[in-house]
Order: C-alpha cells, then sequence, then structure tokens
C-alpha cells in the first residue's frame, strides 16, 4: 500500500505541475487575475514547494525495503559523483536569471523567447540540452536505496524525459527551427560525446546560422 500510495502521489504531483505551467492554465490565470499575472512564476513555485512537502514526508517516515546500500569505496565514488551533480548546479545558475525563475521579479507575460531575440547557449548547454535535470539525476541515483527511494527516482526520471520534451515543444514554437536544430545537436537529458557542440558551433547557431562549417 506505501508503494502504490507513493506512485499516485508522484503522479498527482507530476500532473498538477504540468498543469500549472501548460500555456492554457496560465492564459486562464492572466484572464481571471490580470493584476497576480506579474507574479504568476512566484505562485508556481510556492505550489510546486508546499504540495511537495507531503511526498516528503511518505518518502522518508514510511517503512521501506532496504535494496542497496553503498560501501567503501563505492560509497566515496557515489557522494563524489552526487556533490559534482551539486556544484555543476550551483555553477549552472551563474547562467539564469534567479530572481526572475524564482518569481522574486515579475515578468508581465511569462515570456521564454522568439524569432526575433537570440538563442542563448550557455557553456553547459553545449553538452547537454537539460544540465539541471542532469545534475538532479546524479543526485538522486547515487543515494542508497530503499523501496520507497527507487520508485522516487524512477518516477522522477520518466517526468524528466516526459517533461522535457513537452518544454521542448514551447521552446520550438518560440524559437523555430534555431532550437529545433540546437536540440538536433546536442543530447537531451545525458551527455553524449557524439553530440556536443564546440564554442564556436554554439557561436553560430546562436546566430541562426548552421552549427556545421
Amino acid at each position: 500500500m506505501n508503494l502504490i500510495s507513493l506512485v499516485a502521489a508522484w503522479l498527482a504531483y507530476f500532473v498538477l505541475h504540468s498543469l500549472l505551467a501548460s500555456v492554457m492554465f496560465k492564459r486562464v490565470f492572466k484572464r481571471r487575475f490580470a493584476g497576480l499575472y506579474p507574479r504568476y512564476r512566484l505562485f508556481f513555485n510556492l505550489v510546486a514547494l508546499v504540495t511537495l512537502i507531503p511526498l516528503l514526508v511518505l518518502i522518508f517516515t514510511g517503512s521501506w525495503t532496504p535494496l542497496w546500500q553503498w560501501q567503501g569505496a563505492s560509497k566515496w565514488l557515489m557522494n563524489g559523483i552526487a556533490l559534482a551533480g551539486v556544484l555543476g548546479f550551483l555553477y549552472s545558475t551563474r547562467f539564469y536569471d534567479g530572481a526572475t525563475f524564482l518569481g522574486l521579479r515579475p515578468n508581465a507575460d511569462q515570456h521564454i523567447g522568439s524569432a526575433d531575440e537570440p538563442l542563448v547557449i550557455s557553456p553547459l548547454h553545449r553538452y547537454v540540452r537539460h544540465p539541471w535535470y542532469f545534475f538532479g539525476l546524479l543526485i538522486i541515483w547515487t543515494r542508497d536505496m530503499n523501496t520507497g527511494w527507487f520508485i522516487t527516482c524512477v518516477m522522477v526520471t520518466l517526468y524528466f524525459l516526459i517533461g522535457s520534451r513537452l518544454e521542448e515543444n514551447k521552446l520550438v514554437t518560440e524559437y523555430g527551427d534555431r532550437y529545433a536544430e540546437y536540440r538536433r545537436h546536442v543530447a537531451g537529458l545525458a551527455p553524449l560525446p557524439w553530440k556536443i557542440l564546440s564554442a564556436e558551433q554554439a557561436r553560430r547557431l546562436s546566430r541562426g546560422e548552421s552549427p556545421l562549417p
């Protein structure tokens, strides 16, 4: 029953998160609460945080069966990988507008980009299209594993796979062929040696040119 409850709770969380992130819901919210809409990102983040609390309580207080626990050198290795994920995430924040992302700065149109704006490719985005998802996966999959945490890792991974595609569909709509071209040349959730952009290729793609000479 604990496992079923956890799966159901994650599914409910993901459905709510996706609904609030959808263009349709944002349009309805803007029509009904025009004055509050510039703070929609703050509302979105607060809902995501508050609704995550019951899940965390269930995960960390439930009676779960141990699956494996890292020992010796493997524990050092896994902790090192997790630390690299944390440091990578912190480094990546240099390339985001943190105040706008958190909702602390009003954003009147919840805009992502447009065909008239440059497609900015940060150093990490040359290696993987979703650095935050990648670092998150490094962190969660390197922890000691029980049935509850394993279900959580599987559900989060599946959501990243599905959610990233939905997010990218919006980016293709906003940026057009430039993002579609970027998606063809860079891996999605995990870096692949044959799908990496050089700094020059990233600059060419940002200008709307083909990354290949």
